[in-house]
């Protein structure tokens, strides 16, 4: 059974850093796409981060680029997602997920496996 379990969210002030991290197991990690998505109440689930097995590629939302930096550690099954610089707007649910498809797509259609999410608040 696949599982992939999100942690590090919280509540912080504009300016603050997260890290985010995501630990799954059931799978080969190391042979899976990582993104990271977050969603607001109403909204769509917004693509943030993704990266390739190796990191070769990645891909960033243009709103965090230079903010945010999406990591993997395939020794430890786990992807992270530093976020520094929050601002208000960044506030919402950060959702892990993997594909076992090359590209770090935006589309969320095209994830395999999930994580519950963790909430991420920050107060201006």
């Amino acid at each position: 059974q696949v599982e992939l379990v999100e942690s590090g969210g919280g509540l912080v002030q504009a300016g603050d850093s997260l890290r985010l991290s995501c630990v799954a197991s059931g799978l080969s990690f190391s042979d899976y796409t990582v993104a990271w998505f977050r969603q607001t109440p109403g909204k769509k689930r917004e693509f943030v981060a993704g990266a390739t097995w190796t990191s070769t590629y990645i891909n960033y939302l243009d709103d965090v680029k230079g903010r945010f930096t999406i990591s993997r550690d395939n020794s430890k099954n786990t992807g992270y997602l530093q976020m520094n610089g929050l601002k208000s707007e960044d506030t919402a649910v950060y959702y892990c997920a993997a594909r076992s498809l090359f590209a770090p797509v935006a589309d969320d259609n095209l994830y395999e496996y999930w994580g519950q999410g963790t909430q991420v608040t920050v107060s201006s």
